[in-house]
């Protein structure tokens, strides 16, 4: 087996030894299905995603499935981050930093009615968010976000 080079070598071992929460993963929208009701994610939008060291991402496609899914299945992983996406921008967002909304109406995956914004900016500038009411993320996800006081 050949050495890898030195600056492959240096790359690696620092992405080895990066310390802090692991990134969302990419989202396949043709391929990817949703861990709780088996639906491809097909509307990034709505999507949201649950990354753990050492396992495969688990996507949903509805707030309402990561909801039933942290309240069904107990206790995540250790160093499990979650992220949603931002219904205006797309953008992931940590879970616990979001604002949730929910919008009467408005049509997602699973018929949840609630989306997340990355920030009180964001969902400002959303006009689909405009007439919603503001959902408490503790309450919604059952207390199972980590790292969020919301």
């Amino acid at each position: 087996m050949r050495a890898l080079p030195p600056a492959v070598a240096v790359i690696l071992y620092s992405a080895a030894c990066s310390r802090g929460p692991l990134p969302p993963a990419l989202l396949d929208t043709r391929n990817d299905t949703c861990a709780e009701c088996r639906m491809t994610v097909s509307a990034a939008r709505f999507a949201s995603q649950i990354v753990a060291p050492g396992e495969e991402p688990r996507f949903f496609d509805d707030l309402g499935c990561l909801a039933a899914h942290l309240r069904d299945r107990g206790t995540l992983p250790a160093g499990a981050v979650i992220y949603v996406a931002d219904h205006r921008t797309r953008e992931w967002t940590d879970a616990s930093a979001a604002v949730y909304t929910r919008v009467a109406g408005l049509e997602t995956p699973m018929g949840s009615d609630v989306v997340a914004h990355g920030s009180a900016a964001s969902h400002d500038a959303d006009k689909a968010a405009a007439d919603g009411e503001a959902v408490d993320a503790r309450t919604y996800f059952g207390g199972k976000l980590p790292g969020g006081e919301r």
